[in-house]
């Protein structure tokens, strides 16, 4: 339970409600920022404006996976204002607060390093990025079938990158049925690959990887995917690129080469935000009860 805990949730989408309803039904004192077109009340919720007073005696801040950016800007679906958090608001938070994101910026990480307050990083967290890859690899599947003309199984599938996103990707495929074949850099990955009964290329043998492919799934974000590597790729090819912006893919010159070339980041906020709000909402209660 989190029975005496204060949250102040600044911003977010529907991944955010998810957790605000998590936080409330375990009985924590919420404060909404940025949430005056949210219409459905919550037991022991308040909404209030952006100030510093509000913030002085919460144990922990909620901001949108997105985090702030580097001109303190904070993303909220539900307000009619914009956010902007400001170094006044800062200096009026409690020193053992918990600050949540799901990704930080400099600036924000710079602020908090300065100050001394814990910041969190929740998509760099094992537990919440390994369960984020299932929807991020159901989505990816999905718009592969939405934007190709074969089935997946039987396809000729190449994944790019054998991290958290890489792994449930290629087993999925592999589970309907496609002929997967992933490049990665570790030896370790290559073996584990082949003991998947997947084909395991490594990633300095790119080239002959994609030269037949109907689909390449790329999760690693930096640029894999260049012009040069694009030119041995079939003009027929789909590419779905679910790194973080700006992905691993020369975007402009696949479109010159007439290959289509999709960049879908943040996945799981699209196509299961409710799964996805469900998974964040488990990790932070459980932080804060931990160092309550």
């Amino acid at each position: 339970m989190l029975t005496g805990i204060k949250m102040a949730f600044v911003g977010g989408d529907a991944r955010i409600m998810e957790v605000i309803k998590h936080a409330s039904d375990l009985d924590a004192s919420i404060v909404l920022i940025g949430f005056d077109q949210f219409e459905t009340p919550l037991a022991d919720t308040v909404k209030a404006e952006l100030t510093p007073d509000v913030l002085a005696d919460v144990d922990a801040i909620v901001l949108p996976v997105t985090g702030m950016d580097d001109t303190g800007k904070v993303e909220s679906k539900y307000s009619s204002t914009e956010l902007v958090l400001e170094q006044k608001h800062f200096d009026a938070i409690p020193r053992h607060a918990q600050i949540f994101t799901g990704i930080a910026r400099q600036k924000l990480s710079e602020i908090c390093r300065q100050r001394n307050l814990r910041l969190v990083k929740l998509m760099e967290l094992d537990e919440v990025a390994i369960h984020n890859s299932v929807p991020s690899a159901e989505g990816a599947i999905q718009m592969a079938m939405e934007h190709t003309d074969i089935t997946i199984h039987g396809s000729r599938s190449v994944v790019l990158g054998f991290g958290r996103c890489g792994i449930t990707l290629a087993r999925m495929l592999g589970g309907i049925g496609a002929e997967v074949t992933v490049c990665a850099r570790k030896p370790a990955d290559i073996a584990r690959i082949q003991e998947m009964k997947l084909r395991a290329v490594p990633m300095n043998e790119l080239e002959q990887a994609v030269r037949e492919a109907d689909l390449i799934f790329n999760t690693i974000p930096a640029m894999v995917l260049p012009a040069e590597v694009l030119a041995k790729v079939p003009r027929s090819s789909v590419i779905i690129d679910i790194a973080s912006k700006p992905g691993g893919t020369d975007f402009r010159y696949a479109e010159k080469r007439g290959i289509k070339a999709l960049l879908a980041p943040g996945l799981p906020g699209i196509v299961a935000p409710k799964t996805a709000g469900q998974i964040l909402a488990r990790t932070i209660c459980r932080l804060l009860w931990e160092h309550a």
